[in-house]
């Protein structure tokens, strides 16, 4: 079994019509739905994602690609990636071994 990593994606358009940017965001989103085996979290600054290395990078490439099918001329991705291959982590595990020092 390949191992689980958690990656941090923010997708931000460039060149747009408005200063608004939740059609795009949504988007974006709506790419994460496509990819059944990676879990993912809409944050108010960012999506988090859990599945296999090889899963994560190619949904991080059509969210990557999502703005400009909207019609932007330019789009930055951040990516943060969490590969721990000492132990299975997952996003509540990470979340519960917080919780468990407060």
């Amino acid at each position: 079994m390949e191992n689980t990593v958690i990656a941090e994606v923010v997708v931000v358009p460039l060149g747009t019509s408005s200063t608004s940017l939740s059609a795009y965001v949504a988007d974006v989103e709506k790419v994460t739905g496509r990819h059944p085996n990676v879990k993912s979290m809409l944050t108010p600054m960012s999506t988090i994602l859990e599945g296999t290395l090889d899963e994560i990078l190619a949904l991080i490439r059509e969210m990557h690609e999502a703005p400009f099918l909207k019609g932007a001329d330019r789009v930055s991705t951040r990516i943060s990636i969490d590969d721990r291959r000492d132990i299975q982590a997952s996003m509540e595990s990470k979340l519960q071994a917080v919780r468990e020092k407060m």
